[in-house]
């Protein structure tokens, strides 16, 4: 339930319900105009309607009819071909925030966008209807792919995740976003790695390369910085990445940072850049924090060989009064671009309560630590704390200062996440808007999605269902609250027999198909960018950006090959071309970012154009169609065998999370609940989806029980006064048949 403050809760227990509400369309306050209202909220669940759960999307409308003002008619004020001085109020796409309550205060009621007006000529009214939060995400659902999960058998998503990252694609963020999230420019900051790590190891940006079994770690929401964190079970945990952009160095600046709980796990926490240089060499930069002693370093140098490095201390860091939430970051300059080997300068800053603390610039000015020419290849993260919303973002210019280090002021937190469910090892094919899919999951997910009457987003899994609830919200009672009141029961509501299908991708195997995809060569002039577009089967996985070959070592799948000159015997050039991959839907994108002064090209050594190699790969087979069965031989002896099977689905995918599934449906339905119809009752602005109320009816059905609220229609007529109905689903059932005295029939003579 919504809170009120105290007077709105008094007139509410009075009995009072002379109503009041409040309208602002594009931030213009229309309360006098409006003439009545309508709001509908309720589940799109497709579970057998008395069953003691319920599950999928609730998209809120709001309808409108507003008059004109002034003098002035409401269709010559806001109709379609209205001016725009004032048809723009209520045009599509506008905002909407509605509140309501009584007259001793409202709460709010909607939030959210117009979707259409129709203006009745020779009248004084439009109509004007809204859709909530869910209008925003009618972008094309892209989920990435992958195939590290099915080649490893082990989790890479799961349906959480993949239903916060839906939601990131529309602006609505459950921790801080991405800094760079698009390519504008070859010198704008660009993020080439994000992690949100809410749930799974798959990345909005970059491609999760390994990562421990699911036994040595847990995602938690408790303590985590924002909303979900990876929490080591016992031992550090270690999980790497390849980056979107193959970014080059020396030339690049790069800000690193991460999210976490210094009071969760251990103290320790590490993220490596590791360089791809000529031949089988690698550069690396270390960035350190260790907790107990507010010691950060940054070393440099090769991997396997030498490094050196530098120190900072932060007392406040090493301080257990401040164990709790951090946040870690690390700028990087590389060096000037074009030289061939550089020592990087670097600086740390880390915050806690919003006050950022800036370590010294120093440059670590030793041989070993010094960088030569290369490109990103891979991003190591190794834990012993919570962490999450890990992000390497280039082209950073300076270490972002103040409020900019915190991105205070820059997003909002509008997402609520329940506990990570539904692990994927497979992240299934998508397609639709991001609503339609986040619809999809929530239904095979058992679990409700929807935006708040302040425009939040929640989501809730299954386990909600797990015992039912003891205590209501709220009390309603046919002597003053219920207007009428109808229970029934049938023998359909009853499933006592349940099976969940699901994916069983444990032996499924990894097919990969190489495919010389450039034919012609590619000229990249210089300083510039080019673009170059390949179809891609939906069956098969994402490809990571390829490997800069040089003349010492040559890959021979995925990997691209530059060069100054197409003559023969050319030689291939390294840090020298940042090259990016993307894949959306059935296209692959490659953008390759020259950085030198001079024309570079794709070509061998020999000058033939045959470079750029990249490989697919799909499984080997489709993943095998098992079912999870619960039953209940109590209930099957009283009313037999009463059968529900539930959709086979992409979603699910493991076998304790149908069983899960299974258990809880089972427990959900191996008794009939009685069906409690549409209830009319006494006006309450508090009363929210998910809300439980008890029902009390001493003068007719004898019926005190606990009920779920999974619909809620309220509306306000000319006149002012408003209806409430309630949609309503128990939340127990009435107990096992006892049959005292009876001796039932057979069914047969």
């Amino acid at each position: 339930m919504q809170q009120a403050d105290e007077d709105l809760t008094r007139a509410l227990n009075s009995g009072s319900r002379v109503t009041a509400h409040e309208s602002r369309f594009g931030g213009r306050d229309l309360s006098d105009q409006v003439q009545s209202w309508s709001l509908e909220r309720s589940y799109a669940t497709d579970l057998p309607e008395a069953m003691r759960a319920f599950s999928g999307s609730s998209a809120a409308q709001l309808t409108v009819q507003a008059g004109g003002a002034n003098g002035v008619s409401a269709p010559a004020l806001y109709s379609p071909w209205a001016k725009r001085a004032t048809g723009d109020v209520v045009r599509p796409g506008q905002s909407v925030v509605h509140s309501a309550g009584l007259d001793a205060g409202v709460l709010p009621a909607f939030r959210g966008r117009v979707r259409s007006r129709s203006a009745g000529s020779g009248t004084d009214t439009v109509t004007v209807t809204a859709l909530d939060g869910s209008e925003r995400l009618q972008g094309r659902a892209v989920l990435p792919r992958p195939n590290i999960g099915f080649r490893t058998n082990r989790p890479v998503a799961t349906a959480t995740w993949c239903v916060d990252e839906l939601l990131r694609q529309a602006g609505l963020h459950s921790c801080p976003p991405p800094r760079g999230p698009e390519f504008t420019d070859i010198d704008s900051p660009l993020t080439v790695l994000y992690a949100s790590l809410h749930g799974g190891f798959a990345a909005t940006y970059g491609t999760p390369l390994s990562f421990p079994d699911d036994d040595a770690y847990s995602w938690v929401r408790g303590g985590a910085p924002h909303s979900m964190a990876l929490l080591p079970k016992a031992a550090p945990v270690k999980a790497v990445w390849a980056p979107r952009s193959r970014i080059t160095v020396p030339g690049t600046k790069l800000f690193v940072e991460a999210w976490v709980n210094t009071a969760m796990g251990g103290m320790n926490q590490d993220i490596k850049l590791l360089f791809d240089r000529a031949g089988a060499a690698q550069g690396y930069i270390t960035f350190k924090v260790e907790a107990h002693s507010g010691r950060v370093s940054v070393f440099s140098g090769t991997e396997g060989g030498a490094g050196k490095g530098l120190v900072w201390v932060f007392n406040q860091l090493s301080d257990m009064l401040n164990a709790g939430r951090w946040h870690f970051g690390l700028w990087i300059d590389t060096g000037a671009g074009g030289a061939s080997k550089a020592r990087p300068t670097v600086q740390p800053v880390i915050s806690h309560g919003g006050t950022p603390l800036v370590g010294t610039v120093a440059t670590i000015d030793e041989p070993e630590a010094e960088q030569s020419l290369a490109e990103l290849y891979k991003v190591e993260l190794v834990t012993e704390m919570a962490v999450e919303a890990l992000q390497v973002t280039a082209d950073v210019n300076a270490t972002p200062k103040g409020a900019d280090f915190d991105q205070q002021g820059m997003w909002t937190r509008a997402v609520q996440l329940d506990d990570a469910t539904l692990p994927l090892v497979s992240i299934p094919r998508v397609s639709g808007s991001q609503w339609e899919v986040v619809t999809q999951i929530a239904k095979a997910a058992m679990a409700t999605a929807e935006f708040d009457e302040k425009g939040v987003f929640h989501w809730r899994n299954h386990l909600r269902f797990k015992t039912a609830p003891s205590k209501p919200d709220l009390t309603l009672t046919t002597q003053r609250e219920i207007a009428a009141l109808t229970v029934s029961e049938e023998i359909d509501a009853c499933r006592n027999h349940v099976e969940v299908p699901y994916r069983d991708w444990s032996d499924v195997g990894k097919e990969d198909k190489a495919h010389l995809v450039a034919a012609s060569q590619i000229t990249i002039p210089k300083s510039a960018t080019v673009t170059r577009h390949w179809a891609i089967a939906e069956e098969e996985y994402d490809i990571l950006p390829p490997v800069t070959d040089d003349d010492q070592v040559s890959m021979t799948e995925t990997a691209i090959r530059f060069a100054t000159s197409t003559a023969s015997g050319n030689k291939a050039l390294k840090g020298a071309v940042e090259v990016e991959a993307r894949r959306v839907a059935g296209v692959l994108t490659l953008r390759m970012s020259n950085r030198l002064k001079v024309p570079v090209y794709t070509c061998l050594p020999n000058g033939t154009p045959l470079s750029l190699y990249l490989t697919t790969s799909k499984p080997a087979k489709e993943p095998a169609e098992r079912r999870a069965t619960a039953r209940d031989t109590v209930s099957q002896r009283h009313y037999g065998v009463q059968s529900y099977v539930a959709e086979a689905s992409d979603w699910v995918q493991d076998k304790a999370a149908a069983e899960s599934l299974a258990t809880t449906l089972i427990a959900s339905g191996r008794y009939p609940v009685p069906l409690i119809g549409d209830v009319e009752v006494l006006y309450d602005p508090r009363v929210q989806l998910g809300d439980v109320v008890r029902l009390r009816d001493g003068s007719g059905a004898e019926l005190d029980t606990l009920c779920w609220v999974i619909g809620i229609k309220t509306s306000s007529g000319p006149g002012g006064a408003v209806q409430q109905t309630l949609t309503l689903r128990g939340t127990t059932y009435n107990g096992v048949p006892a049959d005292t005295g009876l001796t039932p029939d057979p069914p047969v003579v």
